[in-house]
């Protein structure tokens, strides 16, 4: 079921929802520190990041005990469904991606592609998660988390550290995408 004027909800499954918000929580906070590897100059900039951080941990804080409270309710991934065993399979692909670029791009002397690219692939693995949970809202986050991979590595590096571009694009993206995600979780299940 999709609320009226929100088209990239769907709440028929409002635990996956907080989960997902946990998830993307979980997520701005890594960004928030990794951007820290080598930010500009000024001071400013941790401040800004430990705060994405904390938001970040706030609002997996704020999603677990409601995913716990409402742990029977329904969700897609059901034990013994297709959609589990495409999570299963898109998530080890994913990581299995990510360490084999790791490995590449360390043995190739290009660790500055290294956030990038592990931003990209986030972003694009979530594109059949999308269709695994049936929640347009992420598909919102796989192509603005894939652009801001794309941006990061074309932003300055004598400015900043690529992971900082990454960490100053991806975090907001995920928090705001995670109190919406939520938000409407909460409400779904019926909880405060």
């Amino acid at each position: 079921m999709r609320p009226a004027g929100v088209p990239i909800l769907d709440l028929d499954y409002g635990r996956d929802l907080v989960m997902t918000a946990v998830i993307f929580g979980f997520a701005a906070f890594v960004w928030a520190g990794w951007a820290q590897e080598r930010p500009p100059g000024h001071v400013g900039w941790r401040v800004v990041f430990a705060a994405l951080g904390v938001v970040g941990l706030a609002l997996a804080g704020f999603g677990i005990p409601t995913a716990v409270r409402n742990w029977e309710t329904a969700t897609a991934l059901a034990s013994g469904s297709p959609a589990l065993l495409w999570y299963i399979i898109v998530f080890w692909i994913e990581v299995a991606t990510i360490i084999a670029i790791a490995v590449i791009f360390a043995r190739t002397k290009r660790t500055h592609l290294m956030a990038p690219a592990v931003l990209i692939i986030v972003g694009v693995h979530f594109v059949p998660l999308a269709f695994v949970f049936a929640q347009p809202i992420i598909m919102l986050a796989a192509v603005l988390i894939t652009l801001a991979g794309v941006a990061a590595i074309l932003l300055p590096r004598e400015v900043a550290a690529a992971s900082f571009w990454c960490g100053m694009l991806a975090a907001p993206i995920l928090v705001a995408l995670g109190v919406v995600a939520l938000t409407a979780g909460s409400v779904a299940l019926g909880s405060p």
